[in-house]
């Protein structure tokens, strides 16, 4: 499919985007809870879970729909946590000398690295980052059971 990505509604109305041409009503609706952490995750990944998992239900943004993409999250923390003590324990430095001599960059700051971009990508996803906080618009007040889905929709967004 071609454009921008879609943008779900709850996002929208979230950031304060949301006009009514533009919205799905037919979209499915999860409810907030918190998911069960998978039980693949290693002992490391399943802390950060039990961290994450206050922060996102405060903001209202965690459902059990997450899980796979939390799990991914906690899983690339593991592996950067990891990679960093593997580095710090053996005093390993960030380059490496081959057999011939060349210097290379030691393969446990590559993972590390690319465990931290993924772990940013999904923080912002998840609306973690100090950036992606500043594009959210949170308004707690429960709607009135009389109104329409749009009216509730566009009082949200006026504030």
């Amino acid at each position: 499919m071609r454009g921008r990505k879609k943008i779900p509604t709850a996002l929208k109305l979230i950031k304060g985007t949301a006009r009514k041409h533009r919205t799905n009503f037919k979209e499915p609706k999860i409810s907030v809870e918190a998911p069960k952490p998978p039980s693949h995750l290693g002992k490391i990944a399943k802390e950060e879970w039990k961290r994450k998992i206050p922060v996102l239900l405060q903001m209202g943004i965690i459902s059990l729909g997450d899980d796979a993409a939390l799990a991914a999250y906690c899983m690339a923390y593991e592996r950067w946590v990891t990679a960093e003590k593997a580095l710090q324990k053996k005093k390993e430095t960030l380059t490496l000398s081959t057999l011939t001599g060349n210097i290379i960059q030691n393969p446990l700051v590559g993972v590390a690295n690319r465990a931290m971009e993924l772990m940013h990508k999904f923080l912002i996803e998840f609306g973690l980052t100090p950036v992606s906080r500043t594009r959210i618009k949170v308004d707690n007040i429960p709607p009135n059971k009389k109104e329409s889905r749009w009216q509730k929709l566009t009082k949200i967004t006026q504030k």
